[in-house]
């Protein structure tokens, strides 16, 4: 993890990331009490951890999701997802007042996202930025 991504992350877990993840520990708690939604459980304490530190990770589709995933999603939606992607809304929303707080509402919108179907999607690490010029072409062409 690069600098930038470790201090974005530290402030986002002492601002918000630790309220986060116990929402949706709580969440995943409850989804274990029953045998037939442990999956969401699972689900949930995924998130969990995803919430903790959302810099430099992302979530993509996984190609062996398939229909129980989409209805299990909108079961999801119904029961837990609303509240925690309004969560997630209400801390962006609040983080974009100030110009400082601008990546960590970004950061809750995509986590909101995430948040209303979390079922069939996996987290993986992203690649830092080369450069803000695409790979350090505009910088030696300026030269």
């Amino acid at each position: 993890m690069d600098g930038l991504r470790l201090v974005l992350n530290l402030v986002w877990l002492v601002l918000q990331g630790w309220v986060l993840a116990l929402a949706y520990l709580l969440a995943g708690v409850i989804a274990c009490l029953f045998i037939v939604t442990i999956p969401f459980g699972i689900a949930s304490f995924r998130l969990a951890f995803f919430v903790v530190f959302p810099f430099g990770r992302t979530t993509v589709r996984d190609q062996r999701a398939g229909l129980a995933s989409a209805v299990g999603n909108v079961v999801w939606f119904v029961v837990a997802g609303w509240w925690l992607a309004l969560i997630h809304v209400i801390s962006g929303i609040g983080f974009c007042l100030t110009v400082i707080g601008i990546p960590f509402g970004i950061a809750s919108f995509k986590l909101a996202a995430v948040g209303l179907a979390p079922l069939g999607k996996r987290v993986v690490e992203t690649a830092p930025p080369q450069s803000w010029f695409g790979a350090g072409q505009a910088v030696t062409a300026a030269r």
